[in-house]
């Protein structure tokens, strides 16, 4: 059974979540949730909330935390915030503020009564 977890534009930059998932991918979820509360990094907290998310998700189904494994972790684009920053001469530089969608999937088996 798949269980999901999606936290949507996160306010931190794709590529810097990238890099903190691509360290808890291959872990069980309960590893992972020890690796990532000791990484020292702004992007493991909005994962590590996610991660959560979708254990509390597999509890309220009935899953064995022993059998759960991460099946996948996407990090996607979310929308961009188009700002701009003063220049000389009364000229501006746009950048843009990147989000992220945050996808969580995980695969378990039922407890059985």
């Amino acid at each position: 059974m798949e269980i999901k977890a999606v936290s949507n534009n996160v306010g931190v930059a794709p590529r810097k979540i990238r890099l903190v998932a691509q360290s808890v991918r291959r872990l069980p979820p309960i590893q992972a949730l020890a690796t990532l509360s000791f990484i020292k990094r702004r992007a493991s907290r909005p994962l590590l909330k996610t991660l959560e998310n979708a254990i509390a998700n597999a509890k309220n189904m009935n899953l064995k935390m022993e059998n759960l494994q991460l099946k996948s972790i996407d990090i996607l684009e979310g929308r961009s915030l188009k700002r701009f920053r003063p220049s000389t001469r009364g000229r501006t530089h746009p950048y843009k503020k990147r989000t992220t969608n945050i996808r969580i999937t995980l695969e378990g088996e039922e407890e059985k009564k």
